[in-house]
């Protein structure tokens, strides 16, 4: 069968990108190897999608080239989106840092992609496995596990290779290094960290326990929100954010206490309750077992207030303000939300989205070089991108 254009993957990019090329006028066809379509979509946000942020911008995305990102946010913005699913209906709240989520259930985001797909005469095809892709005179031939399919234009939004039982698969790089395109090393990103042996086992009992923080990579990044203990290392909102900014070997450091000045607090509570232990004074303010297991590591004195050296004092606050922990690695894949690295945007038109050495093949979403901050800053870059390229392909 022939098509003015397909499109590998059922994902947000790509419904996206089908629905605005059936617009056109194009007759599309969305290929995926998966059951249903939008299968990410439907867990991320706690099954509720966090399926933008107000203040997507391209600082808030990482990229070999940090301008790549300008062209498509600038054309297709969060407001956009917004006022997309706003005339479907969608029942949405705010919560911190700009996050938009679903009132009801992430199928609601689905549901609509599906619905302007509909609208605009795209055909899906689901249960359908990409063996091959060749070029032709004429464009390309696909041949899958439910046939063989001509198109003019291969829109490739297989999305990257993270939550693997979801079915993800290498295809899209596989595609892009078979017509000569540069694909970065891929690693897993907005994942939780993983801990050594001893630090694991300090830590194992705090599973469960957060604490606001500020982490700072070994680079500068650094993000304010929680940190979460589990029994497999740290994860939280300020973890998931560092995770794609940090290197194996390299060190975090943790502002447990980012409103507090614990010198000049240690100061007032020698005068009011100078009998009191260290310990307890600041059990009022950490989880007491976090601060037992820092007395039990030696990192805090097991003194009362009044006898406390000044150097023990700054020593005290340097923990608490800069305590270092040294992650062994991630969790992958397995529990990753994107993927670090892909498809070079340098072999990309930034306002097309087509390989500057494949006339009519485009790579959108996950699958290329760009990776969002956590907060619904990849759900726009994938509608950004996908919009964009759905009026040229």
């Amino acid at each position: 069968m022939s098509f003015d254009v397909i499109v590998i993957g059922a994902g947000a990019a790509g419904l996206m990108c089908a629905a605005q090329a059936g617009y056109r006028g194009r007759r599309v066809l969305v290929i995926d190897m998966g059951k249903k379509v939008g299968r990410k979509i439907l867990i991320s946000g706690g099954g509720r999608c966090n399926f933008t942020n107000e203040n997507a911008s391209p600082n808030n995305y990482l990229c070999h080239n940090p301008h790549f990102v300008k062209s498509c946010l600038s054309r297709y913005t969060q407001q956009d989106f917004i006022e997309l699913v706003e005339r479907h209906g969608l029942a949405y709240h705010h919560k911190t840092l700009g996050q938009l989520f679903c009132d009801n259930s992430a199928q609601d985001i689905v549901d609509i992609l599906m619905t302007e797909c509909e609208w605009a005469g795209v055909e899906v095809q689901l249960r359908t496995e990409l063996l091959s892709v060749d070029k032709t005179t004429q464009g390309y031939t696909l041949t899958t596990s439910g046939g063989e399919f001509q198109c003019h234009s291969l829109v490739v939004a297989s999305g990257g290779l993270t939550m693997p039982k979801l079915g993800a698969t290498p295809v899209g790089y596989k595609i892009a290094e078979q017509f000569g395109l540069q694909v970065y090393p891929t690693t897993a990103a907005l994942v939780p960290l993983t801990l050594h042996d001893h630090d694991k086992a300090r830590f194992e009992s705090l599973s469960g326990v957060s604490i606001d923080s500020i982490v700072t990579s070994e680079s500068g990044v650094q993000f304010r929100e929680n940190i979460l203990f589990t029994h497999r290392g740290i994860s939280g909102p300020a973890i998931l954010q560092i995770s794609s900014f940090w290197q194996a070997g390299q060190a975090v450091a943790i502002n447990l206490l980012p409103e507090k000045n614990v010198a000049e607090l240690i100061a007032t509570w020698k005068v009011q309750s100078p009998q009191k232990s260290l310990k307890n004074a600041l059990s009022g303010l950490l989880p007491k077992r976090f601060v037992e297991i820092l007395g039990e590591q030696q990192q805090l004195p097991d003194k009362a207030l009044n006898q406390l050296l000044h150097a023990e004092i700054e020593s005290v606050a340097k923990t608490l303000h800069q305590w270092q922990l040294k992650p062994n690695g991630t969790e992958g894949y397995r529990t990753a939300e994107v993927t670090l690295g892909g498809v070079d945007v340098d072999e990309l038109s930034s306002k097309t989205f087509e390989a500057k050495k494949a006339q009519g093949l485009y790579f959108i979403g996950e699958v290329t070089d760009v990776t969002g901050w956590l907060g619904g800053y990849n759900f726009q870059y994938a509608w950004s991108s996908g919009w964009c390229c759905g009026q040229y392909c």
